[in-house]
């Protein structure tokens, strides 16, 4: 017999719905847990229910990214008040480079919130083309670009600082620093590691920095090394137009 709650739930799904939910089952049991049939149990649907809104495990791939992207982009118009408070603390620096700080800050807080997840934002655009990228990527893309082109940089540069806003950013956030446990119970770190299976003679700094891993402050570093590569670039020849306002 039909359950009568399903069609309810049925009529309850939608894209942001299904993509949401696939987000919270990677953010408690990680990528391998997620598959059509989990996905479906966890929101009390039937695993083709779900086809209507994406083509399987690669396009729950694709929106995990989507979703991704979109609570980057909401971050930053929640936080659009914030871009007052920097310039005026930091009246002396390109505006660019400071909504290039916002940014890096926005991607960082939805990387905490959501570190299961960063894999696959960092590798799966790379397989589809552009024009097929979600929604919020390109809109967070065309905004980046559209910031250095107000700053009145030329497309050669724009790309520049593109690449290594992006190269820093990720790289900067994947370096892991989550320490993988090999025995819990153990109360020494170099057998709570396992880093005691490594050899003294051959790896002695591996043995001795790796419990160090989770102790920095990767905002900090995020923000400084950031700060620190874009202070290399070019000066854009149109600042000027971000104190006149934008149109």
């Amino acid at each position: 017999m039909v359950e009568r709650n399903k069609p309810d739930r049925r009529r309850r799904l939608s894209r942001p719905a299904v993509l949401a939910a696939a987000v919270a089952l990677v953010d408690r049991e990680g990528l391998a847990a997620l598959t059509m049939r989990r996905l479906a149990a966890d929101l009390g649907v039937e695993p083709m229910a779900l086809y209507r809104y994406t083509d399987g495990k690669e396009g729950l791939l694709d929106g995990l990214v989507e979703a991704f992207f979109a609570e980057v982009n909401e971050r930053l118009r929640t936080s659009v008040e914030q871009v007052r408070a920097d310039t005026a603390t930091a009246s002396a620096e390109p505006p660019w480079r400071t909504e290039l700080r916002r940014i890096a800050r926005a991607f960082a807080g939805a990387v905490h919130a959501h570190p299961e997840v960063l894999p696959v934002v960092a590798v799966r655009p790379l397989a589809v083309p552009v024009a097929r990228r979600p929604e919020p990527w390109l809109q967070l893309t065309e905004h980046m670009f559209a910031v250095l082109a107000r700053a009145g940089f030329d497309d050669p540069t724009a790309l520049t600082i593109y690449r290594t806003f992006v190269a820093w950013t990720l790289g900067c956030l994947l370096v892991d620093k989550r320490q993988v446990v090999d025995n819990p119970e153990e109360p020494d770190p170099v057998l709570r590691l396992g880093l005691h299976r490594l050899s003294a003679a051959d790896y002695p700094r591996l043995r001795a920095l790796v419990p160090h891993f989770a102790d920095y402050d990767d905002e900090r570093e995020l923000t400084e090394g950031l700060d620190s590569l874009l202070s290399r670039m070019p000066e854009a020849p149109l600042d000027a137009f971000y104190d006149r306002g934008a149109p």
